[in-house]
């Protein structure tokens, strides 16, 4: 019996934004190789590291049409997914944690 162990492979990503005459995006849709079809998004946040210079370059994104309580909502998640990735990359619960309470704090003064 043989076993066929994977090698390294490329995924990609892919952003498309439709923008109006003042350059605020109408429409956000995401697909990734291993996704069925284009998927609309109201916002997004892409953050990433340049380990050469430390630093971190950003793009926010979200559609005209993304309300203010969807927005709190999207933050809100965002903190919480980001303390699952820091305990998932770094093992450091007190890390996490922190993350965490500072989610609830906000949670709880945007009434979510």
């Amino acid at each position: 019996m043989t076993s066929t162990v994977a090698g390294p492979r490329r995924a990609e990503i892919r952003l498309q934004v439709d923008l109006d005459a003042q350059n605020v995006a109408t429409r956000i849709e995401w697909q990734a190789d291993d996704a069925a079809g284009p998927s609309a998004c109201q916002s997004l946040m892409l953050a990433v590291w340049d380990s050469r210079t430390r630093t971190t370059a950003a793009i926010d994104l979200w559609t005209r049409d993304m309300t203010v309580d969807d927005m709190n909502s999207f933050l809100y998640q965002v903190l919480y997914k980001m303390a699952d990735t820091c305990l998932r990359a770094t093992k450091n619960e007190a890390t996490a944690q922190s993350i965490r309470k500072l989610a609830d704090q906000l949670g709880t003064s945007l009434g979510s």
